[in-house]
C-alpha cells in the first residue's frame, strides 16, 4: 500500500486517552529526531464524545476528528489506522481498516480472545499480501536496555538459559475504594492484571529469549470483588470481574524455566516491570524503574572481580540512542513508543513486516488463556 505520495502517510487514531495521549507525543515528535522515509501526519482523531475529542485534538495535534471509528477508517487521508480503545473493540476495527486496505497499529493485548485473535492474526496475513503491515504495540521491546539483553542472549554471552524471572508490579488498585473502571470489566477489558501488564512480560520474555513458552501452570485472585461506581450520587458499587493478581510458572520449548508476577496491589511499586535470565554463563537483570539501566554478570570474569556491573545504556552505539541525547541524558516511557513507530514506518517504506505481529499478538493471547485456563482448574499445568 503507497502513501500519500509527498512524502507523508496519514494516520487516524481512534481513542484518546492515557494510551491515545502516549501514541499521539510518538506520531507527533518521531520525524523530529529520526531520520525518516516517510513523515506522519496526524490527519484525524476518533472518539465518542464530539466535543472531548475535539479538544483531544487541539491539545495533542490532530487536523480533524471523526465520531464514528467507521468514517475514521474510511478516510482517504488516512493510511495507517492506530488502535487505542478497550481490547473489546480491537478486533471489529482493525479487521475494517484491514479490509479498507489500511496499515494497522493495535494496543496490546491483540484481543479479548484466542478465537478474536486468531481471526485478527489471519486477517494480518492476508492482507499483508496486499502490501499492508501490522503491528502490536507491545512497547517494552523498544527499550534500549531491553533490547541490548536481547543482543546479548542471541549472541550466547549467558550460554544455555535455565531460568527467566518476570514481575510486573503496580499498586494504582490497592485501595479498595479506588473507583471503578473499564479496565475491571471483563467484557470490556478480557481479563485484568494479567491481560493489562501480564501480556508484557510474556511477550518481553518471548521477545528476550527468541522462543515461546510451552506450558504454564497458574493462580489468579480477585482482592476487591467490588467497586464504587465513578461520580454516582447513590454511592453504589459495581461488580469486578476480572483478575487483580495473576501467578504463574512455565516451561519454554528451550528448556528453560519460567515465573512470572503481575499485580496491581504490589503496595508502593508504581510500574515495576522487571525480568532477570540466567544462563550457564551469565546473568541480565532489568527494571523499568530504572529504564536506562541493564545489569549484566559475567559468569566467565574472575572470582575476584565477578558481580553484576551496572550498563548505563545511553551511549549512541546503543539501540535507538544515537537519535536522542548525549552519553548520561535520559530517556523515559514516551520514546518507547517513538521507537516503535520510527520502526513500523520505517517497515511501511521497506515493505517489510513489523514485528511484534499480529501473529505474535496471538501466541501471547494463547499464553493469557492457558494461565485463566490453568487458574480456572486447580492450577494443573496447560500445554501451549
Amino acid at each position: 500500500m503507497s502513501n500519500a505520495g509527498d512524502g507523508t502517510i496519514g494516520v487516524g487514531m481512534v481513542g484518546h486517552a492515557f494510551m491515545g495521549r502516549v501514541h499521539s507525543q510518538a506520531w507527533r515528535t518521531v520525524h523530529h529526531f529520526f531520520d525518516l522515509p516517510l513523515t506522519p501526519r496526524l490527519a484525524v482523531l476518533g472518539g465518542r464524545d464530539p466535543e472531548r475529542t475535539k479538544a483531544a485534538a487541539d491539545r495533542l495535534g490532530w487536523a480533524a476528528v471523526e465520531t464514528d471509528w467507521r468514517a475514521l477508517v474510511a478516510r482517504d487521508d488516512v493510511q495507517i489506522v492506530d488502535i487505542c480503545t478497550p481490547g473489546d473493540s480491537h478486533k471489529e476495527i482493525a479487521l475494517a481498516a484491514l479490509a479498507a486496505g489500511k496499515h494497522v497499529l493495535c494496543e496490546k493485548p491483540l484481543a479479548n480472545s484466542v478465537a478474536e485473535a486468531e481471526e485478527m492474526a489471519a486477517a494480518a496475513a492476508s492482507a499483508a499480501a496486499n502490501g499492508q503491515r501490522s503491528m502490536v504495540a507491545f512497547n517494552y521491546r523498544r527499550v534500549p536496555a531491553l533490547v541490548v539483553a536481547r543482543q546479548l542472549i542471541a549472541d550466547g554471552r549467558l550460554g544455555r538459559i535455565r531460568h527467566v524471572r518476570a514481575q510486573y508490579l503496580q499498586d494504582w488498585l490497592s485501595d479498595a475504594t479506588s473507583p471503578m473502571t473499564w479496565r475491571l470489566r471483563r467484557e470490556q477489558a478480557g481479563s485484568g492484571s494479567l491481560g493489562d501488564i501480564g501480556a508484557h512480560i510474556v511477550d518481553a520474555t518471548q521477545f528476550l529469549l527468541g522462543d515461546q513458552l510451552a506450558g504454564v501452570s497458574a493462580l489468579t485472585e480477585t482482592f476487591v470483588h467490588k467497586r464504587p461506581i465513578d461520580g454516582d450520587p447513590d454511592g453504589r458499587l459495581d461488580d469486578v470481574t476480572v483478575d487483580d493478581a495473576a501467578l504463574f510458572i512455565g516451561r519454554f520449548t528451550g528448556g528453560a524455566l519460567a515465573t512470572y508476577e503481575a499485580t496491581r496491589f504490589a503496595l508502593g511499586r508504581k510500574n515495576a516491570m522487571r525480568v532477570e535470565v540466567n544462563g550457564e554463563l551469565g546473568s541480565v537483570a532489568f527494571d523499568f524503574e530504572s529504564m536506562n539501566e541493564l545489569s549484566f554478570h559475567d559468569g566467565t570474569d574472575e572470582d575476584q572481580t565477578a558481580g553484576f556491573r551496572r550498563v548505563l545504556v545511553t551511549e549512541p552505539t546503543h539501540p535507538y540512542i544515537g537519535a536522542w541525547w548525549p552519553p548520561g541524558h535520559l530517556i523515559g516511557y514516551e520514546h518507547t513508543f517513538t521507537h516503535e513507530v520510527y520502526d513500523l514506518l520505517t517497515d511501511i517504506h521497506n515493505g517489510t513486516d513489523p514485528t511484534p505481529s499480529f501473529a505474535d499478538g496471538l501466541r501471547v493471547q494463547k499464553v493469557l488463556a492457558a494461565v485463566e485456563a490453568s487458574a480456572g482448574d486447580e492450577s494443573r499445568w496447560v500445554a501451549l
